[in-house]
């Protein structure tokens, strides 16, 4: 979820803000009219228009803080501030109601025509709106047990006037729903017990988009930063179908808002979240925007649906934008196409490599440039030299953005390349390195030497020189060692390495590299005037694309013959093949799970994960002499060890980028891939195998209710190039809740649920992994 820019800068409040709302529209106006802000011992009403201005005459008491207020009926207005309730009329008429005796209004709850107060003590007061537009009290006060110590009130139903229930938090970890019913007003109808302190109660009307009936929805954010949804009924207020999501660490705030016409609601811990519904399905996002604090829907002639809010000490108008969106990208600019980057440990900056064919490098240019306006002074006859030489000069000092006319085609076989350090949240460049002519990055890695004081930290950078793709074919490689200096802020170049071979693939191991020199595994120590080869093992078949490492145990893949397994032995100096894989995979990239268990990709679109049999050992001291290592004692054509295939998925594009990783705060780990086209998956582990067989049930069901729109069949599709196996098509599942309320029901009852069940289950298995 990404937010625009701020509309207005309104201006700048040095006194700490203790709470903000505004005057709601009144109900034949469009725009809202005034923007309530208050402080600790003072309130301010600014008033909207072209511009925004300080109302001295609105009513409002200004020397006191104000706790809530709202338009009242169709043409007035009411201020809840601690001493008591203020009716503003249209006419300027005020009618006050102050609190008895030394109490004072600690929370409470308004909408158009009710409103709810709590005094200390845990004493409810209830005002109604009559019919003459009189603002009237209870003649009962309901006295709860502890302190309240958050309200809520809805909107009135439609073709109703008044809210049937107000919630309210109290101390004792509890939320209890009130009826404002005349015949049973101020009673008690429901308990839900709240695993921590409620913060705030928000009651809104969500859903509904897709012609099915909308439903009546309490939020109840928590002091532990946790966030529980709760369905209410509007006829009986029992509350059930709870559903959680922890948002951080700060106590949960909860705002109504308008979007899109519908309702909504701003949640606010240690970042700001949305939770709305948006084509028949909930949302919950954060928003990529500043901390908040307080928050009020807000609606004028240039931002209809917009947020008035405060961030530290600035009051901000803000307007929302790409509903449905789970991920907010910002892009940065770059010279070439970047093709690997690492992060920095200490500072945090990607170190990215940027590699271009068919490009010169900019020094190049320069040259060309001077050589083009050689030829055409050349070119030119004695009469036309000095008309030449101004052209030759224009053309040199001519500027013309590559963004706009496009680069100059340098051809086949020529390279352009440069190493970039970045920082990734503004996107500046600290240090840009920029290589020869036809010198392509293949690859890199940051690694410490222990040969090396003081854990300097080192940058080596796999090159390629007269890069030829097809056949592919290199006039050398080398690899080039920098150092960092000015806080990991920027390179220095230590000395270059010559290899015979394209250097695809650098991992750190040990104090030492490992490298991929073409088909070859070499492991190098930092020298003073080159890298040092210790070893290497030959037995890799094709070209090694990747390399990790876990303790001793070292993960190749090779680019068309899947994952090789190797053990190195100090002792001996030795890198040996253990284990391999029995299918043959075009590797594009892998992650390590654990220390048996590799996840890889291909090009056609695999995700597999790969294991190791607890049977299968590392162990290569069998053979004493030394002379026959275990390698050579085959099996089909490879190692003696077999890594077993544990599961496949076909996602359909060509993935770049497998990485575990946890995606929100208090979230468990899961398997986040990216492809060719720029998706974003996730593949989250199954707890239980109770939750596995749920969805697999509702997978199958989901084949037959809802085949896919071109009629392919889906289990053929996910099988492309290898049957599908322990995986179960998410993005399937989820499209139950679209389907009609019969297929529903009846789907839901093979499965011995309610549809409500079945929904949960969806929403609680994305919740706990992703956004």
């Amino acid at each position: 979820m990404s937010l625009s820019n701020t509309s207005y800068f309104l201006f700048q409040m040095e006194l700490v803000i203790a709470y903000m709302d505004k005057i709601c529209r009144f109900c034949q106006d469009e725009f809202d009219a005034y923007i309530v802000v208050s402080f600790l011992s003072a309130t301010l009403v600014l008033s909207i228009g072209e511009t925004v201005e300080e109302v001295a005459d609105s009513g409002f008491l200004g020397f006191t803080s104000t706790l809530a207020c709202s338009a009242l009926g169709d043409d007035a207005a009411v201020q809840v501030y601690p001493e008591g309730v203020r009716h503003i009329r249209s006419d300027k008429r005020l009618q006050d109601w102050k609190v008895p005796g030394k109490k004072q209004i600690i929370k409470c709850a308004v909408n158009r025509r009710q409103v709810v107060i709590a005094l200390t003590g845990g004493e409810l007061v209830y005002f109604e709106m009559d019919p003459t537009g009189q603002l009237k009290e209870y003649n009962q006060w309901q006295e709860m047990q502890c302190e309240v110590v958050c309200m809520a009130l809805g909107n009135a139903p439609s073709g109703e006037h008044m809210s049937r229930f107000v919630a309210v938090g109290l101390a004792d970890n509890t939320v209890r729903i009130i009826c404002l019913d005349p015949q049973d007003c101020l009673s008690m109808l429901c308990t839900q017990a709240v695993p921590a302190a409620p913060e705030s109660l928000c009651i809104v009307e969500m859903g509904g988009g897709d012609g099915s009936r909308s439903t009546l929805y309490l939020n109840i954010g928590l002091h532990n930063g946790g966030l529980l949804r709760t369905v209410l009924d509007p006829v009986t207020g029992d509350l059930a179908d709870t559903r959680t999501r922890y948002l951080g660490t700060r106590p949960v705030k909860l705002f109504p808002i308008t979007m899109q016409g519908s309702q909504a609601v701003i949640a606010m811990s240690s970042r700001t979240w949305l939770s709305y519904c948006y084509q028949g399905r909930f949302h919950l996002t954060p928003l990529s925007y500043d901390s908040l604090e307080y928050a009020s829907g807000f609606a004028s002639e240039q931002c209809p649906e917009g947020i008035v809010a405060i961030s530290t000490n600035t009051l901000r108008i803000l307007a929302l934008e790409k509903l449905g969106a789970v991920f907010n990208q910002v892009s940065f600019p770059l010279e070439y196409t970047p093709r690997k980057f690492v992060v920095h440990p200490e500072t945090g900056n990607l170190i990215v490599i940027e590699t271009e064919h068919n490009a010169y490098t900019e020094e190049t240019k320069k040259q060309r440039r001077i050589q083009m306006a050689k030829e055409m002074e050349e070119a030119a006859g004695e009469e036309e030299m000095e008309i030449a030489k101004e052209m030759a000069a224009d053309f040199l000092s001519e500027d013309l953005p590559e963004r706009v006319f496009g680069a100059p085609k340098a051809g086949a076989g020529m390279w352009a390349s440069l190493v970039r350090i970045m920082y990734p949240v503004t996107g500046q460049t600290h240090h840009l390195l920029r290589l020869e002519q036809n010198e392509a990055a293949i690859s890199l890695a940051i690694c410490k030497f222990s040969n090396q004081p003081d854990n300097q930290q080192f940058l080596v950078v796999g090159v390629a020189k007269d890069y030829q793709l097809n056949p592919r074919q290199i006039s050398s490689g080398y690899l080039n060692t920098y150092k960092f200096t000015n806080n990991g802020c920027s390179l220095e170049l230590v000395h270059r390495t010559q290899v015979d071979e394209l250097p695809t693939a650098i991992c750190s191991f040990h104090g030492r590299i490992l490298v991929g020199v073409g088909r070859l595994l070499r492991l190098y120590d930092l020298g003073k005037k080159k890298l040092l080869r210790k070893c290497e093992n030959k037995h890799i078949p094709n070209m090694i694309v990747r390399i990790e490492a876990m303790g001793r145990r070292v993960y190749v893949s090779d680019v068309q013959e899947s994952v090789f397994m190797v053990r190195y032995k100090s002792a001996e100096n030795q890198l040996i093949i253990f284990a391999d894989d029995t299918q043959p995979r075009w590797i594009t990239t892998t992650t390590i799970l654990d220390y048996n268990t590799v996840a890889t990709a291909d090009k056609f679109g695999n995700i597999a994960v790969i294991r190791l049999a607890s049977n299968v050992t590392d162990d290569v001291d069998e053979d004493p002499t030394g002379n026959k290592a275990l390698w050579d004692r085959g099996l089909l054509n490879g190692a003696s060890q077999k890594a077993d295939f544990v599961a496949n998925f076909h996602v359909g594009e060509m993935v770049t980028s497998l990485q575990k990783a946890t995606l929100i705060p208090g979230g468990s780990e899961s398997l986040v891939y990216t492809t060719l086209s720029g998706s974003v998956g996730v593949l989250v582990p199954f707890t239980s195998h109770e939750d596995q067989d749920f969805f697999q049930h509702l997978e199958m069901h989901m084949r037959s209710e809802a085949p896919p729109l071109c009629g392919r069949d889906h289990l053929s599709f996910r099988s492309y190039y290898f049957p599908v196996k322990n995986v179960i098509d998410g993005d399937l599942c989820e499209q139950f809740t679209s389907l009609e309320a019969a297929k529903q029901k009846s789907i839901a009852e093979d499965l011995d649920r309610t549809p409500n069940e079945v929904s949960k289950k969806l929403e609680d298995i994305r919740t706990s992994y992703a956004f």
